[in-house]
């Protein structure tokens, strides 16, 4: 199962403009809030994500066609004033 959360989560990172912001200020933060939210990590799994050059991440996404990305409009994350 945390395989496939692995998956998700690098996918998140590479398509979502305000995951990928906040994961480039604080990376623990970032991944915390996801397991709070219901991912599922191992230790090991935590340190790997933990330890992703942001800076790869970004170029990477900049890769990506347009179409598949999803903007942060508010440019204050994900989650900031979402309902749950």
């Amino acid at each position: 199962m945390s395989q496939h959360n692995v998956e998700r989560i690098i996918g998140l990172l590479a398509t979502d403009e305000g995951v990928r912001g906040r994961f480039r200020k604080d990376p623990r933060a970032t991944l915390q809030d996801l397991l709070d939210r219901g991912f599922e990590l191992n230790d090991c799994e935590f340190s790997s994500l933990v330890a992703l050059d942001a800076r790869e991440i970004t170029r990477f996404a900049r890769a990506l066609d347009p179409r598949l990305q999803k903007i942060d409009l508010r440019g204050d994350g994900p989650w900031k004033g979402e309902p749950s």
